[in-house]
């Protein structure tokens, strides 16, 4: 395979893990306006979210009121970011 092929791909890859992350912050700030979420846009980003989301609630119980496993979930995407990025890098340094 292309080495130039292989870039394009690992870096549509990211680019579509960076939207999700976007996506996912745009979310966690709708949790904080009233009635946000209840609109057609933010019921579109729950089906696309809330599975995700439930995955960390499952393992960590709200605080009061607030919800720390949205900013969990938050940093394990940006976590999986950062090591798919590594792995790229070392693999495509690996075939040049």
């Amino acid at each position: 395979m292309d080495i130039g092929l292989l870039a394009s791909i690992f870096k549509f890859i990211l680019f579509l893990v960076q939207i999700y992350y976007y996506g996912m912050i745009v979310y966690f700030f709708m949790s904080w306006i009233p009635n946000a979420r209840d609109n057609k846009f933010g019921q579109f980003l729950a089906k696309i979210y809330e599975p995700f989301l439930q995955q960390f609630r499952k393992i960590i119980p709200p605080i009061g009121m607030i919800d720390i496993s949205s900013i969990v979930a938050i940093i394990v995407l940006v976590l999986f970011q950062q090591g798919l990025a590594s792995i790229f890098n070392l693999i495509l340094n690996n075939l040049i």
